[in-house]
């Protein structure tokens, strides 16, 4: 069976600081889910833990009181609406999540390719070679880590932010045999991959390159779902459905792929 597209389980509200915007707020997220037919949608505003040492100034003030100030989430008979968050991953290799708060959220998601906040993620000057080693160091510190992977996905992992102008580079210097290593790690701790590279704009060598690791990932056994990280009304939600169909065509996804997170819900 064909994977159905029934979900958007990474999107951002006014609470993230990188939104801010009134527009993105529950209720609306909820209409938008609606009005794509999404059985399952999760908001997951950037956060870092006040329990956890190390905080950004610019991520000091989204706590999980910050964010939790969109609780209640407005719920229909059509949408399940859950709460999660995005945490982060420090230079240091310090997640931005407590256990405590990690148990109060029905889904989260880590970032290891947040590697444009330089002085916090990573140094800052740091050149492609060493892009593609912090590449799979950060993922694997997170796979050894002991963590309710049933319920976190690892996060845009083809996204620019791995090096702005260069992250095609970067990707093309991993070797397979550590996609197939890192990921056969992912499948056997059950996290989930997450699917949301913009495909209708990529073609040739570029959408080649950024396939590759996702299709060593399925061969590997990892089970995906999507997310949209849609900041604004006016992003990626207006095209979330095509650009998710279009997707699961390339990587020829059926409904096994998807996480069982989603299929036990």
């Amino acid at each position: 069976m064909r994977y159905i597209t029934d979900h958007d389980i990474h999107i951002h509200s006014m609470k993230s600081y990188c939104s801010g915007n009134p527009a993105q707020n529950p209720a609306a997220l909820l209409a938008y889910a609606e009005k794509n037919g999404y059985r399952t949608l999760c908001v997951t505003d950037h956060m870092w833990d006040s329990a956890v040492p190390g905080a950004s100034d610019w991520y000091a003030g989204q706590s999980y009181e910050h964010i939790s100030e969109n609780l209640p989430l407005p719920q229909s008979d059509k949408v399940k609406f859950l709460f999660g968050c995005e945490t982060e991953l420090k230079w240091d290799m310090t997640l931005g999540i407590s256990p405590a708060v990690m148990d109060k959220l029905d889904w989260f998601i880590i970032p290891t390719t947040h590697m444009h906040i330089g002085g916090f993620t990573v140094g800052g000057d740091e050149g492609i070679e060493e892009r593609a080693e912090l590449w799979c160091k950060r993922l694997e510190t997170v796979l050894d880590m002991d963590l309710p992977f049933h319920k976190i996905g690892i996060a845009h992992l083809t996204c620019e932010h791995i090096c702005r102008g260069h992250h095609l580079e970067v990707l093309d210097l991993i070797p397979h045999s550590e996609y197939h290593r890192l990921f056969a790690k992912a499948a056997k701790v059950g996290v989930g991959i997450e699917l949301n590279f913009y495909s209708l704009d990529l073609t040739g060598e570029a959408l080649e390159t950024t396939l590759l690791p996702y299709r060593i990932a399925k061969e590997e056994g990892c089970k995906f779902y999507f997310g949209s990280d849609s900041h604004h009304p006016d992003e990626q939600m207006h095209t979330s459905k095509e650009n998710f169909e279009h997707i699961v065509d390339l990587l020829e996804l059926k409904e096994d792929d998807k996480i069982d997170f989603l299929k036990n819900l």
